[in-house]
């Protein structure tokens, strides 16, 4: 819960202190206790956005090399949104670009911060379970190499206990899902 009575930092000053693909900002900060630091928060994109899939028993998950963890990882299509787009759209252009879906319906999931510590833009994730449409997917970025992954939801539970799912979107949708009843609970593996 947020409490408005708790102490909060002031921002006296912001600097870009590195920008290319990602976008780091220099804080300078007031602390609750009259006390100056500066505080790193990366504002690389206004939000991201990560679809969740549903084709009747499987789910339809992107397959992609990470760099920065050096694996190829299963994760839920998505990306950063644009400062015009709002997350809706924004979520609609990552599915078909990514995938080549184009889904009849997209339903908001749930919002997080994916980290709160150190960046300031939430993921919103949606869900889609009401069929789709398949157009050709964008592979004009060579850096970003998608690939569909079809799976039967109990081989993604399977992985997920296992530890072999480490994309932090998709286990939230998976959860929050299952939560909201649009999917069966997690199964005991």
């Amino acid at each position: 819960m947020d409490d408005d009575r708790e102490p909060r930092w002031t921002t006296i000053g912001r600097s870009v202190a590195y920008e290319g693909r990602v976008r780091l900002v220099e804080h300078t900060v007031l602390l609750p206790d009259g006390s100056r630091t500066s505080f790193d928060v990366d504002e690389s994109v206004p939000f991201s956005v990560a679809v969740l899939v549903v084709d009747g028993a499987d789910v339809l998950l992107s397959r992609q090399y990470r760099y920065a963890i050096d694996r190829w990882i299963y994760d839920l299509p998505g990306g950063g949104g644009l400062a015009d787009e709002d997350p809706l759209h924004a979520a609609q252009r990552e599915l078909e670009e990514e995938l080549g879906i184009v889904p009849d319906d997209l339903r908001h999931l749930h919002t997080f911060f994916m980290n709160p510590g150190r960046a300031a833009w939430p993921t919103h994730l949606f869900i889609s379970t009401a069929g789709f449409a398949w157009t050709r997917p964008d592979a004009s970025d060579p850096a970003e190499q998608v690939r569909l992954a079809r799976m039967p939801l109990a081989e993604l539970d399977a992985l997920i206990a296992q530890g072999l799912v480490v994309d932090p979107p998709l286990m939230v949708a998976r959860a929050i899902a299952a939560v909201k009843g649009h999917l069966p609970p997690l199964r005991r593996v």
